[in-house]
């Protein structure tokens, strides 16, 4: 089945990423689960990023399957994020059902075999819980320079205390890792990690919740827009920015800052 929804424009990859937040240490801001990505791959190479990946066809024909509350193309994101993030870490989210350490690497296991998530969910006698994967973001930079765009859906995911085994896919990440928004901002200050601007934007704001509650609280007060960078000229210097009403603390920074490490 195809997708109604995907764009004619054949540059244009449909693209999920989670933020799968944990408790940390009391009075500690939560932490969250990022990835560097190997430097290998064509795409933010070397980069840490948060996990996703493209839209496959299997996650809207799975979406097709649903009787579902959201509509085909917004099933499929959110699928496509549960799927990347079991592939990519290990971790079971937006699922009912039993899960604990064995099960979840045995699913991991059956998704890399099969390719999609159908059978895994039918295997582990698993049904999708797709509203506790809570749209964040939209972010979808128009260039016409370049020869892939990636559309990508930021979604925000709550493991609680985090008492779970995760293990990186060592195929297009290279290292995994949980970190509080503020410490990777701080990381990347100090050339410990390189973070593209999308990710620094969204770091920004994901540093200023306490906990998962308020990161719930702010996606219901800025309901997800798309949004798409723009160039403009401050005082002779390129800056690369934002809409200021998105919701983000930070809507602009240098163009020769945008990747930091």
């Amino acid at each position: 089945m195809t997708d109604p929804h995907k764009s004619s424009d054949q540059n244009v990859i449909p693209a999920a990423t989670v933020v799968v937040f944990r408790r940390a240490a009391a009075g500690e801001p939560p932490e969250l689960l990022m990835v560097t990505r190997s430097r290998t791959m064509s795409f933010a190479g070397g980069a840490a990023v948060f996990p996703g990946g493209r839209v496959d066809q299997a996650d809207f024909d799975l979406a097709a399957d649903l009787d579902s509350e959201f509509a085909l193309d917004e099933a499929a994101h959110r699928i496509a994020a549960v799927r990347e993030t079991l592939e990519e870490t290990g971790l079971a989210i937006g699922v009912r059902g039993t899960v604990d350490a064995q099960i979840a690497r045995d699913a991991r296991k059956m998704l890399l075999t099969k390719g999609s998530l159908a059978p895994v969910l039918e295997a582990m006698s698993w049904k999708l819980d797709l509203a506790t994967v809570l749209p964040f973001a939209r972010w979808f930079p128009k260039n016409e320079r370049l020869t892939r765009i990636f559309d990508t859906r930021f979604y925000l995911a709550d493991l609680g205390t985090g008492a779970v085994d995760i293990t990186v896919d060592a195929t297009e990440n290279t290292k995994l890792y949980w970190i509080s928004a503020q410490g990777a901002l701080d990381a990347a200050e100090r050339g410990d990690l390189s973070i593209i601007y999308p990710t620094r934007r969204n770091l920004e704001r994901l540093a200023q919740f306490g906990d998962f509650s308020d990161a719930a609280a702010d996606c219901a007060k800025f309901p997800v827009r798309t949004i798409t960078p723009f160039m403009e000229i401050r005082d002779g210097q390129r800056w690369l920015c934002i809409d200021d009403q998105a919701g983000y603390p930070v809507s602009g920074e240098p163009l020769d800052g945008v990747l930091r490490g």
